[in-house]
């Protein structure tokens, strides 16, 4: 009894998964079939060009957190040891 209740449930689960693949199928179907003839989405003359970056963009550093003193550091270690005994 146990196994005909399995096998109904996953005979539901499929037939929900073809649905959905046939649903998707019908909403994306251009796009979908294009992806798997290897095209893609977008035709090769529309899409964007990409070539060499003009220059290396280096990150800016804050001057705020050089200058932070150490006992605050020192201080921020200690709360976090207490928090951790508790």
């Amino acid at each position: 009894m146990v196994q005909v209740a399995a096998a109904l449930l996953f005979a539901l689960a499929a037939g929900l998964g073809v649905t959905v693949i046939l649903a998707m199928l019908k909403n994306n179907e251009d796009a979908i079939l294009s992806a798997l003839l290897g095209e893609g989405a977008f035709p090769i003359d529309a899409a964007p060009q990409s070539g060499p970056a003009p220059q290396k963009a280096m990150p800016r550093r804050s001057a705020g957190r050089r200058n932070v003193p150490r006992v605050v550091r020192a201080a921020a270690r200690m709360q976090v040891a207490i928090s951790r005994a508790a």
